[in-house]
């Protein structure tokens, strides 16, 4: 048997490979675009499943699309949904911008799936007649990329930056009495508890779901309905609202057709925006990263205030030696969502007239960035904040010997005289309140009243 089939196009003939569920103007995409090897990923193959899948409903409540054909298509697309067909999208993501090629590439598998799956064979299903019927590329794929980024969005990073914000929480409260010192421009400052400084830290990632909540109530409008231009061409005027409806029956998420189809088909501005929201919850996930890296350092010649859990050897020369390769994995993650977004933030200015064009490179990025960080969030709480071991001997060592405490005494005996006390304990390597001792008339009783660590971690005056 030969290795090729011929198949025709509105171009002439194409070889297609034997075993190919695609057809001619996949093939020859993905001749055209050689260019990185990168497909789609599964969640936007899943998406594009879903717009197939309810735009035949939606066609056939109608009265547009025959029962028997309309069934048949929704099948094939719940295959591709179901990911029994992920190999057959072929296509580099470096492609036509409006992403037609992968419009095309899903209407020729789920043709070629529906012809097979139906009864009657006297009718054949046609890729654009049928499964594409009432749609275009151009609102095809838009409205793919919101589907797919809101059910990501939804089910995996939204969860996974609440499984991290939980870690925090839940190790701040284990060591709640435990006062550290506290930093400024990495010089010790006044003191903090290992509970207030994770509940830092968990309201950084309790901002960053509500950031992206609030951005995905932009991404819920659908571009369907608008086909090629916004006006609606060739399909009926219900079918936005109709299509949109039977979305969040398929995905359980509260989808609407978009207010205004020329906006949502000429520009990915929700996309940017909820981008936007991925690359600030990037740089809240690598500060909290670099400070245990910062407090992990060491162990006997930095900071050392924490233990991460050691899961793998750290060097191979030197023996023994363990690093933070958690924290290392988030921030190469948040840097990777930070560069992300400036290629989709250039990929929405390329909207022109009444198309975005860089619609493949802003679906990838997106999508990318919601994947990594939802896997980041989860395994930085499994793996490093959920097993660390706080260090009381060495916090507490440390404190004693903060300078900066004296700063307490200031209501008490000024702010000059404390300065002199403080730059002599540090001189001297002395603990401050022995310092304070020589150099003020306040009984041991006052001093450690003052000086008491946890005291300063409440606020208001000392007394």
């Amino acid at each position: 048997m030969s290795d090729f089939r011929i198949e025709k196009d509105s171009m002439g003939e194409v070889q297609v490979p034997a075993d190919a569920l695609y057809g001619a103007q996949t093939q020859r995409a993905h001749d055209n675009f050689p260019v990185s090897g990168i497909k789609f990923s599964r969640e936007f193959i899943q998406a594009v499943g879903y717009v197939k899948k309810a735009a035949a409903l939606a066609n056939n409540k109608l009265g547009l699309l025959d029962d028997e054909i309309a069934e048949a298509i929704k099948k094939a697309a719940q295959e591709v949904i179901d990911g029994k067909y992920d190999d057959q999208f072929v296509i580099d993501i470096f492609q036509t911008g409006s992403g037609t090629s992968t419009n095309m590439n899903a209407n020729e598998v789920i043709a070629h799936v529906a012809n097979e799956l139906k009864e009657n064979t006297d009718v054949k299903i046609h890729p654009n007649d049928h499964v594409n019927f009432g749609q275009s590329s151009n609102d095809v794929i838009p409205t793919a990329i919101r589907i797919a980024a809101v059910t990501a969005a939804t089910k995996s990073l939204i969860p996974g930056l609440k499984h991290l914000q939980e870690a925090f929480l839940a190790k701040g409260k284990e060591n709640a009495d435990v006062v550290k010192t506290g930093r400024t421009h990495l010089m010790d400052a006044m003191p903090v508890t290992i509970e207030q400084e994770f509940g830092g830290y968990a309201r950084q990632l309790e901002l960053g779901v509500q950031r992206v909540e609030d951005a995905l109530k932009r991404v819920t409008e659908l571009p369907q309905g608008g086909t090629a231009v916004g006006t609606g061409i060739n399909t009926h005027p219900d079918f936005g609202k109709t299509f949109a409806a039977e979305v969040s029956a398929l995905t359980g998420i509260d989808f609407k057709e978009a207010e205004n189809h020329f906006e949502a088909q000429a520009t990915v501005d929700a996309p940017v925006e909820l981008s936007s929201q991925l690359k600030t919850i990037a740089v809240s996930m690598m500060k909290m990263s670099n400070d245990l890296r910062w407090m992990n350092s060491g162990p006997n010649s930095g900071i050392g205030e924490v233990q991460l859990a050691a899961l793998q050897p750290g060097s191979s020369i030197m023996p023994g030696k363990v690093n933070p390769v958690i924290e290392e994995s988030v921030n190469m993650v948040a840097a990777q969502v930070i560069g992300n977004d400036a290629a989709i933030t250039v990929g929405g200015l390329n909207g022109n007239f009444e198309l975005n064009v860089m619609l493949p490179v802003v679906a990838h990025n997106l999508l990318q960035s919601i994947m990594i960080l939802g896997n980041a969030a989860r395994n930085f709480a499994d793996r490093s904040v959920s097993q660390l071991t706080v260090r009381k001997d060495v916090i507490a060592d440390k404190v004693g010997r903060n300078p900066i405490l004296v700063t307490a005494l200031n209501p008490i005996i000024g702010y000059d005289l404390a300065a002199k006390i403080a730059k002599k304990a540090f001189a001297e390597s002395r603990p401050l309140k022995e310092v304070a001792k020589e150099m003020t008339d306040l009984s041991d009783e006052a001093l450690d009243q003052a000086l008491d660590p946890i005291k300063m971690t409440k606020g208001g005056f000392t007394e």
